[in-house]
């Protein structure tokens, strides 16, 4: 399996739709809200949820569900990237809940080569997360620097710095 692609694999137009999905706990939702400071009541407290916003219940913290989602593109977009370059927008457009799943797709919008620098390029795309039901509940795009082939093939190829393993008493080394 390949881990993210080189300019040349992008095709404007292609979706990839990332696997596999992920429940979102309420350990995870406090977890982060916690190591990211936001204290919101809304986030943590269950009782002020459930009495004083219309939800009714906890709603997760947005920047987990970008989080999620961007992680979740990493395989399919970004693997091979040389830089993050922009989130050129962030919409949540529908809550989050505690035990939802969330799954996601990237669309390539465009892709260009780089001005400066022949072995790269750039790839726009947009990644859409959404639940269970198929409810849409985060939407951003995104522009990331990937390399060209000849890129790769100059630092030794999609797995740079490999070691190789070294037979020892445990393992003889591969078999003919």
């Amino acid at each position: 399996m390949a881990f993210g692609r080189s300019y040349e694999e992008f095709e404007v137009g292609a979706v990839y739709r990332h696997w596999p999905g992920k429940t979102v706990t309420e350990y995870d939702d406090h977890l982060f809200c916690l190591l990211t400071m936001n204290h919101h009541p809304l986030h943590l407290d269950a009782h002020y949820a459930g009495e004083a916003t219309g939800f009714g219940q906890n709603v997760v913290v947005g920047n987990y569900v970008y989080s999620l989602l961007l992680g979740m593109s990493v395989a399919d977009v970004s693997g091979q990237a040389i830089a993050n370059l922009e989130v050129e927008s962030l919409r949540h457009v529908a809550p989050t809940f505690h035990g939802d799943t969330l799954y996601g797709e990237s669309r390539v919008l465009g892709k260009r080569e780089s001005t400066s620098k022949h072995d790269r390029g750039v790839v726009q795309v947009e990644t859409i997360g959404y639940n269970q039901h198929g409810t849409v509940v985060c939407i951003f795009r995104r522009s990331v620097m990937v390399p060209k082939r000849s890129y790769l093939e100059a630092r030794g190829g999609a797995q740079p710095a490999r070691p190789v393993p070294v037979p020892d008493r445990n393992w003889p080394g591969p078999t003919p």
